[in-house]
């Protein structure tokens, strides 16, 4: 069978969508040609319409579900800053929510129905969750519902889709809070669980006042959803957390039922009320109705305010619930809700009321049900006061309801049961209670006709006030009351005083403005000043107007943002290092690249397979960039944007920046740079703290700095790596204290007498928490441990020992040439000299710190990062540093301490590890040679320094962190030692 053209043109279209587009305006060609085919094009986007489809060739249910999710994947991800940036993102949002002009229209219901299964589908982003508080402001549950009902095909499959658009609507809020409480965003109000189902609420009663009969069944299954989420909750407790239906429409019902013509209104009610499938269902919605009703402060009130209070919620109940006496199914949900629940007096006088106005002969069967619970023994002898008082008002109001010797009354007066429930009530041991039993045996039988007083009804004790405040109440009865005559501000106070209160807050103040008298205040009056004859200087507005003149920028072409990681590794890597003979243009698109660059990166983390097949050009291009434009914010940008690469595609980026870094073509500020994008990325990606600010610790041009001991005296406090050295230092050193105080006898005896309290508030961890909360835990991300040894450590390890000795190599060739021919490895620049060596060895401990719980820690990290440090530490890296080795004891000791401190604090926190992981038993038993060689080399240089040789760079707070770094070292390696020397002496 062959395809239909149109249908290929549309497939066609869809595809070209989900492709890299060239530019913005063929996206916005291809973007409007549906949507003008559908008619919902708004009339200003008409202009960019150049390739229009033919008419008829978009099917709704079948391209546009294929629109908008390459739409939400492909375009917004791509282009979605640019669109906002140049106002055209509401042509995207026509997708998903057409606005006013289409609102009436078919097709525009029918996208907004897709829309909400779209959206919900796939992982959220920020504009899902703009599109959604669109969509649920703009197209509401009505609308939705006239959207899917008024389109033809079979009742069943109209009930199916209406089924799947209402999964998908109340699914919104907490698919919404999941993903912002896992970013730690914060929730649009319109979005929130409370507001939202609120909103709902309101809308879902428009949908039943507008509704027909044939559509109860739709109703019933929305309703039905609302009460399985709790919507109709049990109690009217007020809080923007917990939404009730009952609570944000009864304004609107009161209105709509107190209009004349409310009859059509009753009976759509009633048809609601009637047709629940589930009775569990049923009970909660007139629970949660009987919850909201405003009763009297007081059950035994018989002012004409309370009466008509009662009165007046009656009828509302009448009007919203009436029944008939063949109602049986539902006289047993009412009577299950009346009586078997915790209700308060004057409740109580509501149902008996609202029975009564419902049918006269319904009180019957309340009168049955209510004698029933009344003499039932264990509720005599199990239940409170207060239930026993609700219980006895509500049956004492039933019964005065009955005219005078009535039929019912007498029978209910000589049945068996009513005369044992006096027996047992009177016999009861709280005279409360038994008052209770005693006021209704008085006042039944007065009704029957019969002579009864027990004649202790006199004093303040065991309930009498109450008996006589409600015998007091029976003379008259709440639905006799002329409530006609009442104003509705005396009947609902409360009510219309919040909705008084509600106007008054919307209605903002006029400040009156005093003119004439005497201010005294000086600091807010003006002083005369001669009209100067120069012009004003120019406004920021009007200075953005000045520079966005073309006549002004001739000859200088505006460049792009870049959508794709492609574009922006075309940008960074197209000045190859050198610069053009365009200087303004080649600056403002390096500009550009580097302004964006990390957003760009971080925002196509998850996005497909784009971030990896790039990340190399991506690495190349920021490596190699150098400021040759002195660009404001420059060193901090491209390290931002490396960071989040490393970051973001571990293993494409890091393997290829170590690669870069052993190559000879870079300077010392790039090589930094580098290695601050390897251990922020690795923390990063360990989930452990980085400092906020995030700089590169960088230096100048060579020719520019200060010699290496004045400049390690001057670097600035603020560098990254050596604050979080600083504390990784600090905390190993903590540890072996708490170790060494351990084993001091009269520190443990002083621990021991010293009350702690207990830590009762501490810190949970939003995100875990969150997600152990919500039953569901964030997408899987790549974690350091994972990629530690294969992709950081081992190739930065093994290349360094590989450039070491192809670089020792060199300089034994040139060993015997004099002058300039000599080569040296560690010159200016280069990586063997002093000032890189150190950072590189800060590096390493920041990244074997972050992988301590890597599967490959013992066998391959800690051993090889160990013996790293001890040769760095200690053997001679090029030929300037043979003189460390020279015999006369006054020539020794020149190596930089810098490096000493770098690499004594890269052993300290790989044994520390070793300890904290099984004890040292690993690295003492499988490399004895190497953890004892450490301790004694440790040992010397904490000798040294006690004894008061200098090193080169020592001075100040660098001779305190050797001192430091090395007595940790050589405590670490003690703690090892007591435990396992036995065993170490087979192999040692």
């Amino acid at each position: 069978m062959d395809v239909p053209s149109s249908d290929s043109e549309v497939r066609n279209l869809i595809n070209a969508i989900q492709h890299p587009v060239s530019d913005i305006s063929t996206l916005l060609s291809l973007i409007t040609a549906p949507l003008d085919c559908l008619r919902i094009l708004p009339p200003i986007f008409r202009r960019y319409n150049v390739n229009p489809l033919p008419s008829g060739s978009i099917k709704t249910s079948v391209h546009i579900p294929l629109l908008q999710r390459a739409l939400l994947q492909h375009v917004l991800a791509n282009w979605g800053l640019e669109l906002e940036k140049q106002g055209n993102l509401s042509l995207l949002d026509q997708y998903f929510c057409p606005d006013l002009f289409s609102f009436a229209s078919t097709v525009a219901g029918d996208v907004a129905v897709l829309a909400f299964a779209t959206i919900l589908s796939l992982p959220f982003t920020d504009h899902s969750i703009r599109l959604l508080a669109r969509l649920s402001k703009e197209y509401p549950v009505d609308r939705l519902h006239s959207s899917i009902f008024s389109q033809k095909g079979s009742s069943v499959k109209l009930d199916q889709k209406w089924e799947d658009c209402i999964q998908n609507v109340v699914a919104v809020p907490a698919k919404v809070g999941n993903y912002c409480g896992t970013r730690n965003l914060d929730v649009p109000v319109f979005l929130r669980h409370g507001d939202y189902f609120n909103n709902l609420s309101l809308r879902c009663e428009s949908l039943i006042y507008a509704s027909s009969q044939e559509y109860s069944t739709s109703i019933h299954f929305l309703l039905t959803k609302l009460v399985r989420l709790g919507i109709f909750p049990p109690n009217s407790s007020i809080t923007d957390s917990r939404p009730s239906f009952f609570l944000a429409t009864l304004p609107v019902i009161r209105s709509r039922l107190a209009q004349d013509d409310a009859k059509s209104y009753t009976v759509s009610w009633s048809l609601i009320i009637r047709g629940f499938d589930s009775t569990f269902a049923l009970q909660h919605v007139l629970t949660s109705l009987f919850n909201c009703l405003n009763s009297p402060e007081s059950g035994t009130d018989g002012s004409v305010l309370a009466r008509a209070t009662v009165k007046r919620e009656a009828f509302l109940l009448s009007r919203l619930c009436p029944f008939r006496l063949d109602d049986v199914d539902l006289w047993q949900a009412i009577s299950a809700v009346m009586l078997g629940r915790e209700w308060e007096e004057s409740m109580g006088r509501i149902f008996v009321c609202w029975i009564a106005e419902c049918d006269y002969k319904l009180l019957r069967l309340l009168l049955d049900d209510a004698a029933s619970l009344w003499s039932n023994p264990d509720h005599i002898k199990h239940s409170l006061v207060s239930r026993h008082r609700y219980v006895t008002s509500i049956f004492l109001l039933t019964i005065s309801y009955f005219p005078s010797l009535s039929p019912e009354l007498i029978s209910l007066v000589l049945s068996a049961d009513f005369i044992n429930g006096i027996s047992v009530y009177i016999n009861s041991m709280d005279n409360t209670i038994r008052h209770c039993g005693m006021l209704v045996a008085e006042v039944a039988a007065q009704r029957a006709g019969k002579s009864l007083d027990f004649k202790d009804w006199d004093g303040d004790d065991n309930g009498k006030p109450w008996a006589r405040n409600l015998r007091a109440l029976l003379a008259n009865r709440d639905i006799d009351v002329d409530a006609d005559g009442l104003d509705e501000r005396d009947t609902f106070p409360d009510v219309v005083a919040s909705g008084a209160a509600q106007v008054e807050k919307s209605e903002p103040r006029k400040a009156a403005i005093k003119s004439g008298g005497y201010d005294s205040d000086d600091s807010i009056t003006g002083y005369d000043s001669v009209p100067s004859s120069r012009s004003n200087s120019p406004t920021p507005s009007e200075l953005e107007e000045i520079e966005k003149d073309p006549s002004l920028n001739i000859g200088r072409n505006k460049i792009p943002r870049p959508v794709y990681l492609a574009q922006l590794g075309a940008m960074l890597r197209s000045m190859g290092g050198m610069a053009k003979d365009n200087v303004a243009e080649e600056a403002d698109r390096i500009e550009i690249a580097l302004g964006c660059a990390e957003e760009l990166i971080r925002r196509k983390k998850d996005y497909g397979t784009e971030l990896e097949e790039n990340a190399v050009n991506l690495a190349y291009g920021l490596a190699g960039l150098q400021d040759n434009y002195d660009l404001d914010n420059f060193n901090d940008l491209r390290q931002n944007a490396l960071t989040a690469l490393v970051a973001c595609c571990p293993r494409k980026a890091a393997p290829c920046i170590i690669e870069e870094f052993f190559k000879n073509q870079y300077s010392i500020d790039q090589r930094y740079t580098m290695l601050n994008a390897l251990a922020l990325g690795a923390r990063e990606l360990a989930s452990l703290h980085i400092p906020p600010s995030v700089l590169s610790q960088s230096t100048s041009f060579p020719s520019k700095r200060l010699p290496a001991h004045l400049h390690q005296r001057y670097l600035p406090s603020t560098a990254v790596l050596p604050q979080i050295m600083s504390g990784i230092t600090r905390q190993a050193i903590e540890r072996g204290k708490e170790a060494t105080e351990d084993k001091v006898p009269e520190i443990v005896r002083e621990r021991r007498f010293k009350v702690r309290p207990p830590q009762r508030v501490f810190e949970v961890d939003s995100l875990r928490s969150t997600a152990r909360n919500i039953g569901a835990s964030p997408p899987k991300q790549t974690t350091f441990n994972e990629v530690a040894a294969g992709y950081f450590i081992a190739p930065l390890i093994n290349l360094f020992w590989l450039f070491l000795r192809d670089e020792q190599t060199r300089e034994e060739r040139t060993t015997y040439y004099e002058g300039r021919v000599k080569y040296h490895g560690a010159g200016t620049g280069l990586i063997l000299n002093p000032l890189v060596i150190t950072h590189f060895l800060r590096t390493l401990a920041v990244m074997t710190h972050a992988s301590e719980h890597a599967p490959e820690w013992l066998g391959f990290v800690a051993p090889d990062s160990l013996e790293l440090a001890l040769t760095l530490g200690t053997k001679p890296m090029s030929v300037a540093d043979i003189s460390a080795e020279s015999p006369d004891p006054a020539e020794r000791g020149t190596k930089e301490a810098s490096v000493l401190v770098s690499a004594l604090e890269l052993a300290l926190i790989v044994l520390d590890g070793c300890v904290q992981l099984d004890g040292g038993r690993s690295l003492s038993l499988d490399h004895t040679a190497v953890m004892m060689s450490v301790g004694e080399w440790a040992s010397a240089v904490f000798t040294r320094s006690e004894d008061g040789i200098k090193l080169q760079g020592g001075g100040g707070e660098q001779g305190v962190s050797l001192r430091r770094a090395a007595s940790g070292v050589v405590l670490k390696v003690d703690e090892i030692v007591s435990k396992y020397s036995k065993s170490m002496t087979l192999t040692w």
